[in-house]
């Protein structure tokens, strides 16, 4: 029994299939429009797919990169034994706090161990190199390796030109080659006055960026540990004894197979984070829901398109299973050709944009022409999927009808049932219950989770809108009304665009403002660390740069540019003598014991019980934010620097100064002054001493916690002055050109940079939300025409009655205006009130939690962009001008068979 029922579906389903593909072909319009819908997102996801697993290097790939034509690469890491992996991606000690090598590596050390015959070549990834453009001088990635040597010579491929061959020349990456526009055999100057000669443009596999390469001979050691590693060719093969041997000495091998005797970590690719999945998971049926939307109408005109075939069917024998089989089968063979135009016109793009790829986005090319198998069969199945879903309600809508009115040709607009108006609004409440729990625990999973199911309540809840509009609509004139008609009638096509519409646009409003709202919090919170545009001269740290000039010499440049200011010399408060290399120095003064807050940031409160009394102690307060900018927390000053890095009232400037030349110490926290007085302490790795000297507070400026220590009183708190560089008065703001100059200016006087203090963090949210907002736009723009170009194909017979009674041929530009309006216009004011009250609910729970914590935290503001909602208002009206421009004018005559 169960077997005959078996083959009989299997038979039902076939004859399914094949009715299917015969409508595909009949439909040929349709057949494209659904083809197209399901394919866009399924190419984009296998080009994704596809260009991820090429970009993604096999280990062999990895060591043929990274080896050349050596055997293995050698890294002395340690001047004591170590253990590592058969890969060399991970070592570590045999003994617990070995040192590690700081000390050059010289090749007569290294060739000692190695055995005998064997040659190697020293390759540094990266070091320091610097190249003066025009009047500045521009950091440079670079890599010393010989790429004459054979060892070494398949790591770049030569392009242009020659290898370097002696100290003196080198070879630039195209990249590098193009922007600086150097002939081979021009100069390439350095900004201590060195001179190399371009001889060649070379590209490193790994490195598609600007780069610069040297001969190893022309890299300079540095105080910190060079990248640098050495290729060898042995004159056998790498054995356990080498290996044991070599890591008895700190050096760590790789090699092109897994060395013998150690322990393969790298077993599998590393399982994805369940966190991170999970909203991978919810992301994807978000853009799976919006597929189903936007392809469910094409499905619902179909059907009705077939209602006599279908009924025919039934009258023949077939029951509710066959014809819901029928329809089902149009999502099949539509979803399995859209899923196959997709994956194959996915894949052809990622093999033909694969070197754009590489260039702008990878920065690396890729390793051998792969497609990702198992990504694309799971993408070919959602694609499936999504035409099955998109033709299931259509499905059970062609089960339902009437057999007798199908036959006749006969409208019979389905029953909405009050049930799905009530299953709406509970997963409406549900969803955004489920979000705001979410908000409150910080768990992105749960916010998605309730933002998908109040997506689905709305869509549940779009056909009794529609309804309720078409009541409304009574009052208007002609061609609105029987817009608003027709969309209550065919709610099965209507919603379904109305929904896609919702959804897109509530996303879109709803990550908007949050992102608008986040960047409001953060230019709250930007605390400058000196009056904002004010211009400073800082050391670049770089090891190789010249010193850095004296007050004397960088006034007379500074003046050439800007005649009116002065240069004011910053000097932070450092340890004296200079701490060891593990000891910090810091020099802070601290507050009595009786006016600390007895709570600290991380030992606070839970919430609950304490946590109030502690954000009401007002010991608690907070009298100073952290500096986001430039921040000096101690420095020495004799009253110079003391305006232009605090922005201070002049008479407070002046106080302060007269302060500073008698000895006292200048705070900004008047609480650390006790009996005129101010504790500050000296903490010089696990030793502190603690000094009390006189005390000055400076009111007014910005407001950042200050210590200025007076020159006088260095000795006795035990610190000296080390020069970080320098700050600019001018009586009037300086602009970017004259910024410019003054770089050009000091790039020839020494090791300083020139930076402006900004006024807030910086922002890119507007491009953020533009594109938020050309997305919702965009898929607004496509609903509106495919619901009206199904509405206008399914209206044909009214447009027939209208041209019949009379009706003036503008009627048609005008009732495709207002359908459009309906699938826009509505869509986007149920997306744009789901969006805000999505945003304010997560907002507002974000806040609650805020509230109750502890340290107290920035509240959240509720901003409203008003680049995304200027978007989506325009998005409309552009919808609808388009269905009245594209539409003819001309209305049908022709023969009603009722």
């Amino acid at each position: 029994m169960n077997r005959g029922r078996t083959a009989a579906a299997l038979g039902s389903w076939r004859a399914a299939l094949r009715i299917a593909r015969r409508e595909a072909r009949r439909a040929r319009r349709r057949t494209v429009l659904v083809l197209a819908m399901i394919a866009l997102p399924v190419l984009g996801l296998s080009f994704v797919a596809a260009s991820y697993d090429m970009s993604e290097l096999t280990r062999a790939e990895q060591q043929e990169r990274r080896l050349g034509a050596a055997d293995v690469e050698l890294r002395w890491v340690a001047e004591g034994p170590q253990v590592q992996d058969a890969w060399g991606s991970s070592y570590w000690p045999v003994r617990e706090e070995e040192p590690p090598r700081t000390r050059p590596v010289r090749a007569e050390e290294l060739g000692a161990l190695l055995p005998a015959g064997s040659r190697l070549t020293r390759v540094r990834w990266w070091t320091p190199f610097s190249i003066r453009v025009g009047d500045r001088s521009e950091p440079i990635d670079a890599r010393a390796v010989d790429l004459t040597d054979p060892i070494a010579r398949p790591a770049a491929t030569l392009l242009a030109g020659r290898r370097p061959s002696a100290p003196d020349e080198v070879a630039l990456s195209p990249q590098l080659h193009r922007r600086l526009g150097v002939p081979l055999g021009g100069a390439l100057r350095t900004p201590e006055g060195a001179t190399y000669r371009v001889v060649g443009v070379v590209e490193f596999p790994d490195a598609l960026r600007e780069l610069v390469a040297l001969r190893p001979e022309a890299a300079r050691d540095t105080v910190d540990v060079p990248d640098e590693s050495w290729l060898v060719d042995l004159p056998g093969p790498v054995d356990e004894a080498l290996a044991d041997r070599l890591n008895a000495h700190g050096i760590v091998l790789a090699a092109r197979a897994p060395l013998p005797g150690r322990y393969e970590s790298d077993l599998g690719p590393d399982l994805p984070d369940a966190e991170h999945a999970g909203n991978a998971v919810l992301v994807g049926g978000l853009g799976l829901l919006e597929v189903v939307l936007l392809v469910g109408p094409a499905f619902a005109v179909g059907v009705r398109r077939r209602r006599r075939d279908l009924a025919l069917v039934a009258v023949a024998g077939g029951d509710a299973a066959h014809l819901r089989r029928i329809v089902l089968a149009d999502g099949v063979v539509l979803g399995a050709g859209g899923a196959a135009l997709g994956l194959l016109l996915g894949v052809a793009a990622a093999f033909a944009g694969r070197p754009l790829v590489e260039q702008y986005v990878l920065h690396a090319r890729s390793g051998g022409y792969r497609v990702f198998p198992a990504a694309l069969a799971a993408i070919a199945g959602v694609a499936v999927l999504a035409g099955v879903l998109a033709a299931l309600a259509p499905a059970w809508t062609a089960a339902r009808q009437d057999v007798v009115a199908g036959l006749a040709g006969r409208r019979q607009p389905p029953r909405h049932r009050p049930r799905w108006l009530v299953l709406g609004v509970l997963l409406t409440v549900v969803g955004a219950a489920l979000a705001a729990l979410g908000a409150t625990r910080t768990a992105p999973t749960l916010v998605l989770s309730g933002v998908i199911l109040g997506e689905l309540g709305l869509v549940f809840v779009t056909p009794a809108l529609v309804g309720l509009l078409a009541r409304a609509g009574r009052l208007l004139p002609l061609a609105p009304r029987l817009a608003l008609r027709d969309a209550s009638r065919n709610r099965s096509l209507a919603a379904p665009a109305i929904s896609a519409v919702m959804a897109a646009v509530a996303g879109s409003v709803a990550l908007g403002v949050y992102v608008a709202s986040d960047d409001a919090r953060s230019r709250a919170l930007w605390q400058p660390g000196i009056p904002p545009g004010h211009v400073l001269l800082l050391r670049t740290g770089d090891p190789l740069a010249p010193p850095t000039p004296s007050a004397t010499d960088l006034a007379g440049q500074v003046r050439a540019v800007l005649p009116d200011a002065t240069v004011a010399p910053i000097d932070q408060a450092v340890c004296a003598p200079p701490a060891g290399l593990d000891d910090y120095c810091l020099v802070e003064a601290v507050l009595p014991a009786d006016r600390r807050c007895p709570y600290g940031p991380v030992d606070g409160p839970e919430p609950g019980a304490a946590a109030p009394a502690a954000r009401d102690d007002p010991r608690c307060a907070r009298a100073f934010r952290s500096a986001d900018g430039f921040y000096l927390p101690a420095y020495l000053d004799d009253g110079s620097a003391l305006g232009p890095l605090t922005g201070a009232p002049a008479g407070e400037i002046e106080a302060a100064r007269r302060a500073l030349r008698g000895g006292a110490v200048v705070v900004s926290d008047p609480r650390l002054v006790v009996d005129g007085t101010v504790t500050v302490t000296v903490s010089v790795g696990n030793r502190t001493t603690e000094t009390r000297l006189p005390g000055h507070v400076l009111h007014g400026g910005v407001a950042v916690d200050r210590l200025v220590v007076p020159p006088s009183a260095a000795t006795a708190l035990g610190v000296r002055a080390e020069r970080v560089g320098y700050v600019l008065d001018s009586p009037r703001p300086v602009d970017a050109a004259q910024r410019q100059r003054l770089a050009a200016a000091l790039a020839r006087a020494g090791a300083l940079s020139v930076t402006v203090e900004p006024a807030g963090p910086p922002s890119r949210y507007r491009s953020l939300l533009l594109l938020l907002s050309i997305g919702a736009g965009v898929i607004t723009l496509g609903a509106a025409a495919v619901a009206t170009g199904l509405a206008a194909a399914e209206g044909r017979r009214d447009l027939s009655t209208l041209a019949a009674v009379g009706a003036d041929p503008r009627v048609r530009r005008v009732l495709s205006l207002c359908q459009a309006g309906v699938i826009a216009v509505l869509g986007s004011a149920l997306g744009l009130a789901a969006g805000l009250g999505s945003a304010a609910i997560i907002l507002l729970s974000l806040n609650r939690r805020y509230a109750e914590s502890w340290p107290v935290q920035e509240p959240y503001p509720l901003v409203v962009p008003g680049l995304t909602v200027g978007v989506l208002v325009v998005v409309p009206v552009v919808a609808m001008a388009g269905a009245a421009l594209f539409t003819r004018s001309r209305l049908p005559v022709e023969r009603r068979l009722d």
